[in-house]
This record gives structure tokens, sequence and C-alpha cells, in this order.
């Protein structure tokens, strides 16, 4: 059996904004999937974007590996991070793209997830990130917020959340 994408909500982003909401997500998939292809307006360094599940920003656990600039590297953190937005001042027209996926978000267990983001600037600037999170909450999730900690999402910054079957 192939899964199936349907796809819940599209956000273009217009004018800079320091946060995207999806709300009232349905209840009838068995996984989610969201999809941002995202530029900071913060000025000098990749930005690191943040998930906030049904408003909360608590009970979050995550493992990540990396590459950037050249140095590999890998961290662990309790914190709602999940890496990959490119700068402002990286070269211009240039977004990262960050794909989060978690399954069985609307059962009574902790919501494991994963997240593959990468950025580039034409230059020698340049990462990849993968992470595993987990919500050790057993609520549905309802909602999810994404934003950079530092800046805003900048014009043009596109998310896409999807239902998976």
């Amino acid at each position: 059996m192939s899964l199936q994408l349907f796809k819940i909500e599209t956000v273009e982003v217009a004018s800079p904004v320091s946060s995207i909401t999806f709300s009232s997500i349905p209840q009838g998939y068995t996984d989610l999937k969201l999809v941002l292809s995202s530029r900071s307006t913060y000025g000098n360094n990749f930005g690191n974007p943040r998930i906030t599940i049904n408003g909360s920003t608590s009970t979050f656990s995550r493992r990540s590996i990396y590459a950037e600039n050249g140095a590999a590297g890998s961290e662990v953190g309790s914190d709602t991070r999940i890496i990959g937005v490119i700068p402002d001042n990286a070269t211009a027209n240039t977004f990262g793209s960050l794909e989060l996926y978690m399954p069985n978000y609307a059962s009574s267990t902790y919501k494991s997830y994963n997240v593959d983001s990468t950025t580039e600037n034409n230059s020698s600037t340049q990462g990849v990130w993968l992470l595993a999170g987990l919500w050790s909450t057993t609520s549905a999730v309802t909602s999810i917020t994404v934003g950079p900690i530092d800046g805003n999402f900048a014009t043009n910054t596109t998310a896409t959340l999807y239902g998976v079957l």
C-alpha cells in the first residue's frame, strides 16, 4: 500500500512574519508532513526555526547530526529548534528547505518527529541537518507553529502542511 499526501493548507508569506501557524489540524490522517521553503530577515547566520505544538514549548527533546561549512558534528537539546533557515545576508533569492515528518500525531502516545533540512548560499557557506525530536505529551496534535528564533520569515517563505494516509 502506498502512502498518499493530502494538502491541508499552504501559507505563502507576503511580508515578513514572526511565525506561521497551522491550527484546527484535522485528526483523520495517520501522519503529518510539514514542508518549509524559508528565508529569515536575520542578517548574519543560519536561522534556527523553532516548533510549537498545541501552544506548548515544553517537554521537547532532540538529537541532531549536521554538516555545516565543511565541519560535521552532533548535538542534543531539550528545546524546540528544528534547524535550517537561510539568513538575510545570503545570496539573493535563495531559500532553505526543511521537511518535518510526524507519525501518529493523533494518537495518545508521545509524539516523535524527524527533520531533514538544508541551506546553501551559492558559496562556501552551507549546512545540512538531520534531527530526531520528541514531544513528551500524549495529547493529539491540533496546531503547529513554526518561526525563526531570530528575525522573521522573509517574504516568499512558503509552508505547506500535509496529512498522510
